[in-house]
C-alpha cells in the first residue's frame, strides 16, 4: 500500500498577527517575533526562515522545521486591450484560481478569489458552472496579492473579493485574510479600500458586520423574488425580505453605505418597471447602486442589455435619490470581467489576446 506523505508544517501565511503571536509563544518563541516574521514574508517577500536575519539562529532553525512559507504558481498571465490583466494560479493540489489586476486613474485594484469554484449557482456567472471544489486558505487569498504585485509596476491600492467564490461561504478564512491585508506589519491596506461581495447569505452578513468594517457589496440583481429566484437559487433560502432586513440592520460607520450590485440582463431585469420596483425595495437601506451590464461568455443564455436600457434605468434611480452608477466593464476580451472567471486556462479568449506564460508574450499580437 502506498504511503502518502502529509505536510504537517504550519503555513505562517495563514496566521494573522494575533494567531501568529499565540502560535509562536506556544512554540517557545517571544511575542515580538510575530511582527518580525510578518514583515519578512509580507513586506520583503522572503520564502524561508533562514533569510530572516534579525531572528536568532536557534529560532530560524526551529521555525524551519515546524513551519513553511507558501507561494502560488502563476500558470498563465493574460493582457487585455484595456490594460487589465488576468492571472491563473495553480494551487499546491493542482486546482486553479483566477485574479484580475485592474489599473485605473488614481488607483489600482486587484480582484481576488476566495474559493475554487462556487456553490451558489447564479445562472449568469461562469464560475458557478463548475460548482464548489474547495475553500481557499487565508494564505491562498493573500498570496494572490503578493504574486501579482511582483509582476506589475504600479502599487496595488484596492482589494475587491469579487473573484471566484462566495466570500461569506468561507467567512473565517476571509476574515483572517482581511486581518493580514490590513496589518501594519503586512500590507497596511485601509479597510475603506477593501470590498467584500456576497450573493446574500443573510445570517452571515450580520456576522461579518460584527467582525469587520471593510466595505460590503450585496449582489442583488433583481427587484423582486420571482426574478431573483430564477437567476440566483440562494434567494429560495434567503429571500429579498430577509436579505434586505439584514442590510437594514448592518452596522455601518457614519458616512458609509452598502453597495448594491445589480447585474443587468437584457430582457430579464432591465426595464423601467424593474427600476421603479427596485427603488421601492431599497427604501430604508443605506446604499448606493452599481449597475453592471451583463458580460456575455460562451454558453450563456443571457444577453447584455442595450445602452438605452441601462441609461433609462440609471436615470430613474438617480431621479429618486437612489445613487446609481454604471460600472465600466474591464477585461471583457480575456474573460476577466464580472461573472467571467473560471478555474481553467483560458481557451475561450479572443484570438487577439496577449497570453503571457512565464512573462514571455506569445506570437499573438494585440491590435
Amino acid at each position: 500500500m502506498t504511503q502518502v506523505q502529509l505536510n504537517l508544517k504550519t503555513d505562517v501565511k495563514n496566521l494573522p498577527y494575533e494567531k501568529l503571536k499565540n502560535y509562536l509563544v506556544a512554540q517557545g518563541e517571544k511575542p515580538f517575533r510575530a511582527p518580525q516574521i510578518m514583515k519578512w514574508i509580507f513586506q520583503k517577500g522572503v520564502g524561508s526562515f533562514s533569510e530572516m536575519t534579525d531572528l536568532s539562529q536557534k529560532s530560524r532553525e526551529s521555525l524551519e522545521k515546524q513551519c513553511e512559507v507558501s507561494f502560488l504558481k502563476i500558470s498563465q498571465r493574460q493582457l487585455s486591450l484595456d490594460g487589465t490583466q488576468k492571472f491563473l494560479f495553480e494551487l499546491s493540489d493542482k486546482n486553479t484560481i483566477e485574479s484580475v489586476y485592474i489599473p485605473d486613474v488614481g488607483r489600482v485594484t486587484l480582484c481576488v478569489s476566495t474559493q475554487v469554484g462556487c456553490r451558489m449557482g447564479c445562472k449568469f456567472c461562469l464560475t458557478a458552472q463548475q460548482g464548489l471544489i474547495r475553500n481557499l486558505k487565508p494564505s491562498e487569498i493573500v498570496n494572490q496579492l503578493l504574486e501579482v504585485q511582483k509582476k506589475v509596476e504600479r502599487k496595488i491600492t484596492n482589494i475587491v473579493m469579487m473573484g471566484m467564490g462566495e466570500p461569506l461561504d468561507n467567512i473565517e478564512a476571509v476574515l483572517d485574510a482581511i486581518d493580514i491585508l490590513r496589518s501594519k506589519w503586512a500590507f497596511n491596506i485601509s479597510g475603506r479600500k477593501i470590498t467584500v461581495s456576497t450573493v446574500g447569505l443573510a445570517p452571515k452578513i450580520l456576522q461579518f458586520g460584527k467582525s469587520s468594517d471593510v466595505n460590503l457589496a450585496i449582489s442583488l440583481n433583481a427587484s423582486n423574488d420571482h426574478v431573483r429566484s430564477s437567476i440566483m437559487p440562494m434567494n429560495k433560502k434567503y429571500d429579498m425580505d430577509e436579505l434586505l432586513e439584514a442590510c437594514k440592520q448592518y452596522p455601518l460607520k457614519p458616512n458609509r453605505r452598502l453597495t448594491i450590485e445589480y447585474v443587468m440582463l437584457g430582457g430579464v431585469n432591465d426595464s423601467l418597471e424593474h427600476a421603479k420596483e427596485l427603488v421601492q425595495r431599497l427604501q430604508g437601506v443605506k446604499c448606493k447602486v452599481n449597475l453592471i451590464p451583463f458580460n456575455e461568455h460562451p454558453g450563456s443564455a443571457f444577453k447584455r442589455p442595450t445602452d438605452d436600457a441601462v441609461s433609462i434605468f440609471q436615470e430613474y434611480l438617480n431621479s429618486q435619490d437612489t445613487t446609481a452608477m454604471v460600472r465600466k466593464s474591464r477585461g471583457r476580451d480575456i474573460l476577466a470581467a464580472c461573472g467571467q472567471l473560471c478555474s481553467a486556462p483560458s481557451s475561450l479568449t479572443s484570438p487577439t489576446t496577449n497570453v503571457m506564460n512565464n512573462d514571455v508574450v506569445s506570437g499573438v499580437s494585440v491590435h
